[in-house]
């Protein structure tokens, strides 16, 4: 069985966290998530081994964009350890495909960007884009289950922390709870703080802000926006489109 503790955390991330790992909360996250895990660890997603994927594909130092998530995908085969990403072999046409990405897509396009060949946004999180989801475990089909575990406490910390150390941030908060981390961000200075609706379900053009215009005539523009801001602060900017794969094999064959 997992025996999870802060070495899960990568170096960098724990440094910021600073003495969380000292507090009360600490160990009750630790304590609870333990007695998920031994109770029933094949129905928690992701596998333990990705709660901190995030973490680990984006070092504190690379961070440029922070986009926030709920918690990790409840269906089988799709949670990776980060926000909104899924297995790139999950057709963009299926039912498996999420609306909410099936929205940023949507969205990317009207920005000119282009549409997302699949759902793994691996690529973005390699190029400074944190995805973070606000807890990072859940039972398979029971979505906002592992909320009440103690993963708050340390994921607002944490943006805290990241808030008040870097500036020239971009933060996306799509949808309420997203938008509720608000006050943690404003602890820091000159972030760049975007919010709409979230991008799933009918949602996406329900408030003032949406994420997408009714009939998807316009996105909230949150992309290119970020791109500015960091172009602006003479940072190089996401491509947030993958480019195909170029094989370093030459085919000479006739």
């Amino acid at each position: 069985m997992h025996s999870f503790s802060k070495d899960d955390i990568p170096d960098d991330w724990r440094k910021l966290l600073g003495d969380y790992f000292e507090s009360v909360a600490w160990n009750d996250l630790k304590t609870n998530l333990q007695s998920a895990l031994a109770i029933d660890p094949s129905g928690i997603r992701p596998e333990p081994d990705h709660f901190f994927k995030a973490l680990k594909l984006t070092p504190v130092e690379s961070v440029k964009v922070v986009i926030l998530g709920q918690d990790p995908y409840h269906s089988p085969g799709l949670a990776q350890g980060l926000a909104f990403s899924i297995p790139e072999n999950i057709p963009t046409h299926s039912r498996e495909f999420p609306s909410s990405l099936r929205n940023i897509s949507k969205a990317l396009a009207l920005e000119n960007f282009g549409v997302l060949a699949h759902g793994d946004l691996h690529h973005w999180a390699e190029q400074g884009v944190l995805l973070l989801n606000t807890a990072l475990s859940v039972k398979l089909g029971e979505a906002a289950s592992h909320t009440n575990l103690g993963w708050n406490s340390l994921v607002d910390r944490l943006i805290a922390e990241l808030a008040t150390s870097k500036t020239n941030l971009v933060w996306m908060l799509w949808g309420g709870h997203a938008q509720s981390k608000l006050p943690l961000i404003e602890l820091g200075n000159h972030q760049l703080i975007l919010q709409s609706s979230h991008p799933s379900g009918l949602g996406v053009y329900k408030t003032d802000k949406p994420f997408l215009e009714p009939g998807s005539k316009a996105s909230c523009g949150h992309f290119t926006k970020a791109n500015e801001w960091l172009i602006e602060h003479q940072s190089s900017p996401i491509q947030w489109i993958s480019r195909p794969r170029i094989s370093s094999q030459l085919d000479f064959s006739i």
